[in-house]
């Protein structure tokens, strides 16, 4: 018998983004990404994935239950976040003499989206979530009071399939027996990984 005691959860992390840079068509291109982006703005972070469950029935009996996620939910705390990146993530019309114009139709961008899990004992766990969209924003405010309080937003964040077989998600974990040996939360977020080749060119000699 063997005993596992697992590290449980401190925090989360900074938060990492990068604009996705289409085709020539103007569709969703895993190859190419601008600037990733880093700030540490992050409160909380809500996983919700949404997936469907099919039982296949043969003989007269449960043979098999097949499941498949369709897209995975982010809602996203946060203390602030840049107007210019959000308004851009919002799909709004930025004027060249500085106004912002909200609320038409228009085509969301696609980004890639990278958080950090903080574990107690000096663990972690990074993620990349590839393909996603911003699907709505919280924009509350309310009267300043005697003594600060915090005045927060939600940014909720919808995270597609990026490949062919249907994966929403790449990660590491430090306690995984495979972790990349000598890498950083700076080297792993340099760019969205979208293979295991990217995983490994981040952690060769010379990087």
């Amino acid at each position: 018998m063997q005993t596992k005691k697992p590290m449980i959860k401190e925090s989360v992390g900074s938060q990492y983004y990068a604009f996705n840079t289409p085709n020539e068509s103007g569709a969703f291109d895993s190859s190419t990404y601008e600037t990733t982006i880093k700030t540490d703005t992050v409160k909380s972070i809500g996983t919700t994935e949404n997936a469907e469950s099919t039982t296949v029935r043969a003989s007269g009996k449960d043979y098999e239950t097949v499941n498949q996620s369709s897209n995975v939910e982010l809602a996203v705390e946060v203390v602030a976040f840049d107007p210019d990146d959000l308004a851009r993530m919002r799909g709004d019309v930025v004027g060249s003499k500085g106004l912002i114009s909200s609320g038409r139709n228009t085509q969301r961008p696609f980004f890639a989206y990278g958080k950090v899990v903080k574990k107690v004992g000096g663990g972690f766990r990074y993620d990349w979530y590839p393909k996603c969209q911003l699907v709505e924003n919280t924009d509350d405010i309310s009267t300043k009071e005697d003594s600060f309080s915090e005045q927060n937003d939600t940014v909720t964040i919808r995270c597609y399939a990026f490949n062919d077989e249907g994966d929403i998600k790449n990660y590491v974990d430090s306690e995984s027996a495979h972790f990349p040996e000598g890498l950083t939360e700076e080297k792993f977020f340099t760019k969205p990984i979208i293979t295991e080749a990217d995983l490994t060119a981040l952690t060769t000699k010379g990087v």
